[in-house]
C-alpha cells in the first residue's frame, strides 16, 4: 500500500503494516466522533508517526498512485472532521 502524507511525500508499507494503519485510522474517527481533541491530537500522530517509521519514503520523482491520502501533519480537528468519519481513511 502507498500512504501519501499531504505536505511530506509517499511511504510504501508492507503488507503486515496494514491492519494496524487500519486501527489507528479507526481510533482517529473514533476521537473526532467523540468529539476529543486531545486524543484526536495523540491518535494523528500516533498514525503519522506509524507510517513514516514502518513506510519506506519514495523519491519525490516516483510517479506511483497513493492508495490512500493523509491530511498534513498541521490538520485541526476540525479540518479532520471531513476525512476521519464513517470508515475514515481506509474502508473497513
Amino acid at each position: 500500500m502507498i500512504v501519501r502524507i499531504s505536505g511530506e511525500g509517499q511511504f510504501r508499507l508492507p503488507d503486515d503494516a496494514l491492519d494496524r494503519v487500519g486501527e489507528l485510522d479507526n481510533a482517529v474517527v473514533a476521537a473526532v466522533d467523540a468529539g476529543d481533541e486531545p486524543a484526536f491530537h495523540a491518535r494523528f500522530a500516533e498514525l503519522l508517526d506509524f507510517v513514516r517509521s514502518r513506510g519506506e519514503a519514495l523519491p519525490g520523482d516516483d510517479l506511483h498512485g497513493s492508495d490512500v491520502i493523509v491530511p498534513p501533519a498541521d490538520t485541526t480537528m476540525a479540518e479532520a472532521a471531513a476525512d476521519f468519519t464513517g470508515e475514515g481513511l481506509i474502508p473497513d
